[in-house]
């Protein structure tokens, strides 16, 4: 979409360090030309942004659905979007048509599926889907279990120069539990299966991705084991990197009481001291990227009983607000908040976005940060309205959104 020359005015510029300074941006023919001290030109399309924030749009990494309404609300410009489909995306035509679906007003960035079928045993026409399209491949709810498939797909991966984003559960420990192992699971009387089924699984991929020299993104870490895990092999040069969403780093399995299955999540949710431990590793970098985990679910889903109901929330438009959160708290700068939603997950799909800098595409946001409402599942942008964080009070909205430069209505 390229729109006509568009200055920004009046706002406050989140860039990559240190607190958002006063200024403007300039976009032309889809990307940023001008930061800083910028007069518009004339013919120039000017914006003012009355005071907010000037921040990149939104790079949410790992949704299950192309939910537009949800993502614009969110301020969310592209989306990369897991495998997990009907059919899944293990066939280059699906891949393109997935590369399409999102287009003039946001870009969809398709996970190509790692296995046929996400079977987990035969791995799927990688090349040719990243030829059609895909950013990345990824195991998708699921892990490889047999490792020697997985060796040979980051083998693979690594020559292509793809990164393999990879589900953190042991399944053979796993098995169909929908709680973490602790008191709250048997109170509740829920299978459930204990936290060290991720640790086992992250040193699995951490000591493969040692081997084939590849880049693997553990989608969500969420125990204080694996996080720790994590940072040892990030320390001695592993090219391993780690995302989150916030209900991981809000919520704990207290939640469950009442068997309230908007909280069933894929990781379950953990005891407080693994939702502490995320809050940790954001803190110290071991966490890379904040996404939504976005996978909008309706009552034929969620009204049922706790262990038959999918797992999943609708998350695009609480990512903003929640990862906020931690920069009132001190936890992180706001530059470091967009970092985590922005920079590092467009750095990961190799597309120039994520960042104000001069060249990036013009995907832009404009934040009132202290701007407080309330969510309410019922009114809700996404196809539906499964989010644990129903009735919170929040702080932080996006007011206006661009795409290459032209306002999204």
């Amino acid at each position: 979409m390229i729109a006509r020359p568009l200055t920004i005015t009046g706002g406050r510029l989140v860039l990559g360090t240190g607190e958002p300074v006063a200024g403007a941006v300039r976009c032309e023919g889809g990307r940023i030309v001008a930061l800083g001290d910028v007069t518009p030109q004339e013919g120039d399309e000017v914006f003012d942004a009355g005071g907010k924030l000037i921040a990149p749009g939104l790079v949410d990494l790992g949704v299950f659905a192309i939910d537009k309404p949800a993502f614009h609300f969110g301020g969310i410009t592209r989306a990369a979007l897991m495998p997990d489909q009907g059919p899944p995306l293990d066939h280059p035509a699906r891949v393109r048509f997935a590369a399409q679906s999102g287009k003039p007003d946001m870009w969809v960035h398709p996970l190509a599926a790692a296995t046929r079928g996400l079977e987990g045993s035969e791995l799927a026409e990688l090349a040719l889907m990243r030829d059609a399209g895909a950013k990345a491949v990824a195991t998708g709810r699921g892990w490889i279990a047999d490792s020697g498939v997985m060796l040979r797909l980051l083998r693979y991966c690594a020559m292509l120069g793809l990164v393999v984003v990879t589900h953190a559960e042991d399944a053979g420990i796993t098995g169909s539990a929908v709680a973490t192992a602790g008191d709250v699971a048997t109170r509740l009387g829920l299978p459930s299966a204990p936290a060290e089924a991720e640790a086992l699984a992250v040193a699995r991929d951490i000591a493969l991705a040692e081997i084939s020299g590849a880049r693997v993104h553990f989608r969500q870490v969420t125990t204080a084991r694996a996080l720790d895990l994590v940072r040892a092999a990030k320390a001695r040069g592993v090219k391993v990197t780690a995302g989150v969403t916030p209900a991981h780093f809000i919520l704990s399995d207290l939640e469950l009481v009442g068997f309230r299955t908007f909280c069933r999540m894929s990781p379950p949710l953990r005891q407080d001291a693994d939702r502490k431990a995320v809050i940790a590793a954001i803190g110290d970098g071991t966490i890379d990227v904040i996404s939504s985990g976005h996978d909008p679910r309706g009552p034929e889903d969620k009204r049922l009983p706790f262990a038959d109901a999918e797992p999943g929330m609708a998350g695009a438009e609480t990512l903003l607000p929640l990862t906020l959160t931690l920069v009132r708290d001190g936890v992180i700068t706001m530059a470091r908040a967009f970092e985590l939603l922005c920079a590092n997950p467009a750095r990961l799909l190799g597309v120039e976005a994520g960042r104000l800098e001069v060249g990036t595409e013009a995907d832009i946001a404009i934040v009132d940060p202290a701007r407080p409402w309330i969510v309410n599942s019922d009114k809700m942008a996404a196809a539906a309205g499964n989010t644990p964080f129903d009735r919170r009070p929040v702080e932080g909205r996006v007011t206006a959104l661009f795409k290459g430069g032209a306002r999204i209505d």
